[in-house]
């Protein structure tokens, strides 16, 4: 899958789980699983509830993203 093919959407962490996955509500009721990207995690940027990021999804599975920014 190219970098082309993702969907970026904007949504609010809801709740932390274990192994850096996180709950990201998206709106209209839809929740993902979403994980850190490497940057992220390379970069030790904490993730909190509340907080408001970016999130990439596949076309393929639209329950599964990665949190790619967190904005301030």
């Amino acid at each position: 899958m190219a970098k082309d093919d993702v969907i970026e959407l904007e949504g609010i962490v809801t709740d932390a789980l274990p192994n850096a996955m996180f709950k990201v509500d998206i709106g209209n009721g839809h929740t993902i699983l979403a994980h850190i990207s490497g940057k992220l995690r390379m970069n030790f940027i904490k993730i909190l509830t509340g907080d408001k990021v970016k999130v990439q999804m596949s076309p393929y599975d639209l329950t599964i993203g990665r949190i790619i920014w967190r904005n301030k």
